[in-house]
């Protein structure tokens, strides 16, 4: 439907205008934006149109003379944000758009503490940690508390402590309750990483929501003034905010309770992240007066595939109930694949997509192949790479987790948060300036004792007894360096102080002088991010390096992604929400797979499970397809599942099934039956799409396979490559499993293979 753009300069009358926005929506999304006044529920099915509704709803109470800056909507992206900021601007002008609050929970909490925190002791420099971040101080808390990391894994000890963070659990309240040996170590590290945070002037992502409730509860006057503030407020997927978040909008929402949540209780697949889908059933008990509007009109899929959706999510006991239905074609039927193993169903899938492109002139970026856990993708990459079909998996490693990347942005951090003390050990040797480790504990402990900041004690590196002449030189040598833009911060535009902060730093000339195509390939990442850091000054008017850090730690990975590639999309079932393809594969719909085997003794586990089959279900727009092999190994035994209990409750009458054998051996009952059996791993898979295995694409676990012997390769062989055709060898290093060849391919150039993944053989010996 057309768009109709509405501006101030517009002839009509204030009314006409209102009215005329309103065309824009079909009937029941016109009631749902013409609501303004006290809590409103709208239950958006998948593609019902609930962006549109939203983006519409803020234009009409702009429309009606709300001042864009009374107008608070809170996302989960930043996606999400700008799309609805452009949609607004387009409907009501750009200038209102740009005074309305939208942003992610952490971005728009984070922008109000740059203002607000010094009433929590924090500067308005202060850090934001990532995950890499956290691990650090976890890590450095557990050294000083002398608590084993062989014992009590870091990872797991900061996932405990960001669980705790999001049920509002303090450290205090976390020790009190400390029922076994884990939680009680956890507990003393939570305490210790709390002070070092505070000492670093930092938050997590979770203070960032913590300290909004601690600011509104000791400040009631703040809390006063932003509720004035913010007037309205629309929450966009209501069902995945966790009690944090939930507590954050209650006390703004509070004084006029002019609250608009929009979500979907059948796509609440986030609770082991925290999420609290109790937060959507339980709305109308918050809000007695709640207006309930249900968008159940689908855009998107086809009547079948609405169908199958309809028919396995009323399975479901904890649900607002709804009936999704489209005025669009039938469709074809839910095709489900029985395959004999994991290969056969990864070259099925493979096969089923060149036979689309071929029969219906479909697009590589038409597909996407969906898994619940991120282990099934290696045999589909395998079978795309054997048919060279391009692809690309969601939810990889970001650019901005690269080690390059990340000691380029902690040198940045650095000199805007001198007192950020894991931007400091990050980078105070790197490259290496004579600070070793003992070095490095020495400087530490008298910063601990000290109470100051690992910057402060460098330029006090001479009182540190026990620290070598050398070593304080290096401490105070590079605290002056950091010192001298510090001075500049403000003064300098943010790339020209980037750029220099960077030169003279020395990582740009490392790299260039290791010479390798590694180091070439970080000497590029660096280059990349000074140039981004342009990029940014020239289309900011007051740009600052605060703000691109800041929008740098609030970057998500699934916007990194390159949209504009024709290729597969690989990516697990909770990465696919909130996107639509027109062809969707959905893989290894197998019992103790999809459901995963826990959800047999929990409901509401298998609750879940069955929503996250739900979205992706409703990801497809005019086909899916759902396969499951008769035997498959998992961690490294081979099984013999059931197919998955969610097939058998779509409607027969929506499904068609083809393919595969009898299985190898008869299933067992339950989930199926495992065979103990020496496991023989096939090929790592690479994150980097249809390329061979380099160096760094070896993964680390150790794999225990039987590796068929490699004929030797020497210099000057023609040897044939899989993918890239026939090559001369110019070198070959390692022996065994660790050889290594260098090869010439004409028109490809040089690559570095590892012998024992990378398949050639020999064409002749010179």
């Amino acid at each position: 439907m057309k768009l109709i753009k509405l501006t101030s300069d517009n002839t009509q009358q204030p009314g006409s205008r209102r009215e005329e926005l309103l065309n824009g929506l079909n009937r029941v999304q016109r009631e749902a934006a013409a609501v303004t006044e006290g809590p409103l529920l709208i239950l958006a099915g998948a593609g019902s149109g609930k962006t549109r509704v939203l983006t519409y709803r803020i234009a009409y109470l702009i429309e009606l003379g709300v001042a864009p800056h009374n107008i608070l909507a809170l996302t989960f992206t930043n996606k999400a944000a700008r799309e609805m900021k452009e949609r607004i601007g387009f409907l009501v002008g750009e200038e209102q758009s740009r005074r309305l609050w939208a942003g992610t929970f952490h971005s728009v909490f984070a922008r109000i503490l740059r203002r607000e925190g010094e009433h929590l002791g924090y500067t308005s420099a202060f850090s934001i940690y990532d995950t890499d971040d956290t691990l650090g101080i976890i890590r450095t808390a557990m050294n000083s508390l002398v608590i084993s990391q062989q014992q009590y894994a870091p990872q797991a000890v900061r996932s405990r402590i960001s669980s705790a963070k999001n049920q509002m659990v303090s450290w205090q309240e976390f020790q009190r309750n400390a029922d076994n040996i884990f939680d009680k170590q956890a507990g003393l590290i939570y305490q210790e990483y709390e002070k070092r945070l505070k000492l670093n002037n930092a938050m997590d992502f979770d203070d960032l929501l913590l300290n909004m409730i601690r600011l509104f509860e000791h400040k009631p006057d703040i809390l006063d003034a932003y509720q004035e503030r913010f007037r309205y407020m629309l929450v966009d997927e209501y069902q995945d905010t966790n009690r944090a978040q939930y507590t954050v909008v209650s006390m703004l929402a509070a004084k006029y309770r002019n609250l608009c949540v929009v979500g979907d209780d059948a796509q609440s697949i986030y609770r082991w992240r925290g999420a609290d889908i109790r937060n959507i059933l339980d709305f109308q008990r918050d809000y007695p007066d709640t207006k309930v509007v249900r968008l159940e009109q689908n855009y998107r899929s086809t009547k079948t595939i609405l169908a199958a959706a309809n028919s396995v999510i009323d399975n479901n006991r904890q649900q607002l109930r709804k009936e999704l239905w489209t005025a669009n074609d039938d469709g074809d039927l839910v095709q489900v694949l029985k395959c004999r193993d994991d290969r056969e169903e990864a070259e099925t899938i493979a096969k089923l997509v060149v036979d689309e492109q071929v029969h219906h002139g479909r697009k590589l970026s038409d597909f996407a192949v969906l898994y619940r856990t991120n282990a099934q993708s290696q045999a589909l990459e395998d079978a795309l790479r054997r048919r060279n079909i391009t692809y690309a998996i969601v939810g990889g490693v970001s650019f901005y987790k690269r080690k390059e990347v990340k000691d380029t942005l902690a040198y940045l951090r650095l000199v805007v948060n001198p007192s950020d003390g894991e931007s400091f050990m990050r980078v105070v040797n790197e490259p290496t300036r004579g600070l070793g480790k003992t070095s490095l504990e020495a400087l530490a402990r008298f910063a601990d004792a000290q109470g100051i900041s690992l910057y402060a004690a460098a330029q006090r590196a001479e009182q540190i007894a026990g620290l070598q002449k050398r070593a304080q030189n290096a401490a105070h040598t590079f605290a002056e360096f950091i010192g001298r833009f510090i001075a500049v911060l403000g003064q300098i535009p943010p790339d020209e102080l980037a750029r220099t902060l960077i030169d003279a730093s020395g990582l740009l000339r490392m790299y260039q002088e290791e010479g390798t195509d590694e180091a070439l390939d970080r000497w590029n990442n660096i280059q990349r991010v000074l140039s981004h850091i342009t990029e940014y000054t020239a289309r900011e008017e007051n740009a600052s390096l605060e703000v691109y850090l800041q929008d740098i730690a609030l970057t998500e990975d699934a916007e990194n992604s390159d949209e504009a590639r024709n290729h597969v999309t690989l990516m697990t079932l909770h990465a696919a929400k909130g996107l639509e393809f027109p062809v969707v594969f959905i893989a290894g719909m197998e019992n103790g797979l999809f459901p995963l085997g826990k959800a047999d003794t929990d409901p509401e586990e298998m609750e879940e499970e069955r929503r996250l089959f739900y979205v992706g279900i409703t990801r497809a727009e005019q086909k899916i397809f759902l396969s499951y092999a008769e035997r498959r190994y998992r961690f490294g035994e081979l099984s013999f599942p059931m197919p998955s209990r969610f097939l058998g409750e779509i409607d027969k009458k929506l499904v068609q099934q083809f393919g595969g054998t009898a299985p190898a051996a008869p299933p067992a009952t339950g989930v199926g039956r495992v065979v103990k059996q020496p496991f023989t791993a096939t090929r790592p898979a690479s994150p980097r799409g249809s390329q061979s295995v380099m160096f760094d694409d070896i993964p680390k676990e150790e794999y225990h396979s039987q590796i068929e012997e490699e004929p030797m390769l020497r210099r000057g062989m023609v040897v044939r490559h899989e993918m890239f055709g026939e090559g001369k060898v110019l070198s070959v290093s390692g022996r065994g499993a660790n050889a290594k060849a260098i090869i010439q391919f004409p028109g490809v150039g040089q690559k570095h293979l590892m012998l024992k993944y990378a398949k050639v053989t020999i064409v002749s010996m010179s």
